[in-house]
Formats: C-alpha cells, structure tokens, sequence
C-alpha cells in the first residue's frame, strides 16, 4: 500500500507518497513533482466522466502513478491537507475537496435531492469515495471533527468539508417562517443529521498564515525609521508618476486642443 505523508515547511503543505511497486490515483493538475521510476497513466476522457467533471467541479480525467519513488502533490495557495482513512464506509466530499487517493478506492459521484441541492452551498452534485484506503481531501482551513450520534447539526454556510455517508443532508430556514428567517440574518441553514462524521473548516487558515507571519516579526522591524523610509518612497512613487502623466499631457492631449 502507498504511504502518504502531509509534509509542512514555511506555512505550506504538501501532500508525499511513498510507491513501492504500488499506485495512487489524483485529481487532474494536484502533481507538484515527482522522484523515481514513476509511471503516470491518464486515459482518454469518456462521456461520464465529462458530465462528471462538469457537475463536481473534478477533473474529467484522474492520473494515475504507478511504480518506486516519491510523489508530490500540492501545495495550496491557503488551505490544509487532510488524510481520511476508510474502512469500508462511504464519505461524501465538498467540490474540489478530493486531491489524491489509494488505487481501492472507488471515486464516484452523489445527487443531493431537491431544495437541498439548489439552494445548498454544497451544489446538486457532490464526490463520493468508498472503500478501504487513504484519501486526502483539500480543506480551505483547520478541519474539526463533529461526531453524530442520531444528532442534528446546523451550520450556517458551506464550510462542510465532508461528511459520511450515513449522515443526511438538508437545507432549512433558519426560523419556521421567511420573515423571521429574514430578520435573524441567518437565512438558510445547512442541516446533517444521522449517525456518523462531519467535518468542518469554519475558519480560513488565511488568517493563521498572517498572525503567524505577524508573531514572527520582530517589533523592533516596525518603528519610526521604516514608516518614515516607506512613507518617503510613496511619495517618491506619487511624484514621479504625476510627473509622467503631466508629461503626456503636455506632449500629446495639449497640442490638440489648439489645432
């Protein structure tokens, strides 16, 4: 079986797996590199699989790398990798959460029924994976984990990464009536229910990359002879671009005004 790792260097993420003679599947454009005597098998495109794509936001084709090496996948501009590990069950994913997975697992495609699927965040159609493996999902932020036990879970917006496919999936006003769903501010809801998992990124790690950015620079970077230096070059910037602009003025608008 291949051997997936979630590497982390300087507030991003890539997604390393190990072949040994085995293979792993991936969502079209996530290579990053690849070292070894690798093989990548990517077929024609077929009808399905176009419908597919159009619906799920995937790609309509998903190379496959075969052999001894190491292959890279990644890295997100802002986002976090997230290695689910199946046994047997079925898990529903956000569109374009599904970067990479184990050759057994079956990827294959949901309907979300009715209101659900036009006025939900998720969209009418959505990535299923089953089967025992690895996958790894992209998540626009820090995934936690909600466990459901017959329980019902609301959430305002589509921050819903993924889900198993046990737990059901509604959308409802957030009040019984449209003027009191209206006057909350909440409008819609997003409703899970079941018995079973679903993962969550409420928060963007946007905002993680730039406090840690801000922790790491030292106070003594931001005082009075840097904002004097950078006010200077504005001012630099302003008066030489006013001058360029008076200079075309002067040398092509102004002539023609008197001819």
């Amino acid at each position: 079986m291949p051997r997936f790792e979630i590497l982390e260097s300087e507030l991003q993420k890539l997604v390393k797996v190990t072949l040994d003679g085995d293979g792993v599947r991936a969502e079209a454009g996530a290579l990053h590199y690849y070292r070894g005597r690798i093989d990548m098998q990517a077929g024609a495109p077929k009808a399905r699989g176009f419908l597919t794509s159009m619906a799920t936001g995937e790609g309509m084709v998903r190379p496959v790398y075969t052999g001894k090496g190491e292959v890279f996948f990644g890295p997100p501009v802002f986002g976090e990798f997230v290695l689910l590990e199946l046994r047997g069950e079925t898990w529903i994913l956000d569109q374009g959460a599904f970067v990479c997975s184990d050759l057994s697992i079956q990827v294959d495609v949901v309907r979300n029924k009715g209101s659900s699927a036009l006025l939900g965040g998720e969209g009418m159609f959505q990535t299923s994976v089953s089967g025992t493996g690895t996958v790894v999902v992209f998540s626009p932020g820090r995934v936690q984990r909600v466990d459901l036990r017959d329980d019902r879970l609301a959430v305002d917006g589509s921050f819903a990464v993924a889900r198993t496919g046990d737990v059901a999936f509604t959308v409802e006003r957030a009040a019984k009536s449209l003027v009191g769903s209206m006057a909350s501010g909440e409008g819609l809801l997003s409703i899970f229910e079941g018995t079973g998992t679903v993962l969550l990124a409420p928060v963007a790690n946007l905002y993680q990359a730039i406090s840690e950015v801000s922790i790491a620079v030292p106070e003594t970077a931001i005082n009075r002879k840097n904002v004097r230096s950078s006010v200077l070059r504005v001012v630099v910037v302003f008066v030489l671009l006013f001058g360029l602009l008076a200079f075309l003025f002067a040398t092509y608008a102004l002539p023609r005004l008197f001819m």
